[in-house]
């Protein structure tokens, strides 16, 4: 999956400053240390529940599914100007019409994007 290249930086600052080298980048966090076991990975199931418990308290939203998060970034990566092409590749659809059907992209007929090039038929 690729990421903005200030995620990235983000990342690398956090695993060295957490002193993490391997093994899963989200961990469990305990009240006790357990030093003979390795740190477990949380599941998406505790995932999601840290997401939507703070999506309720910033009041954006009452209910949320993956594919809203999903559809989200899809549409800002659009909207700043991404390629159809481009966006289909981590959203991992085999097929463009079904990234555009998730965009909710709808083609202009009356003002088609080739109308725009600036031709003279003259």
């Amino acid at each position: 999956m690729p990421i903005p290249p200030f995620v990235k930086v983000a990342i690398d600052a956090w695993t060295a400053a957490a002193g993490l080298s391997e093994g899963p980048l989200f961990r469990r966090v305990r009240r006790r240390e357990y030093p003979e076991k390795t740190p477990a990975a949380l599941s998406v199931r505790m995932i999601w529940h840290i997401v939507t418990k703070y999506a309720r308290q910033t009041g954006l939203v009452d209910k949320l599914a993956p594919h809203d998060m999903r559809r989200t970034c899809a549409k800002l990566c659009r909207e700043s100007g991404g390629d159809l092409e481009q966006i289909q590749f981590p959203l991992g659809h085999a097929s463009i019409q079904t990234t555009e059907r998730s965009l909710g992209s709808r083609q202009n007929l009356k003002e088609a994007v080739n109308d725009r090039l600036g031709l003279d038929t003259d």
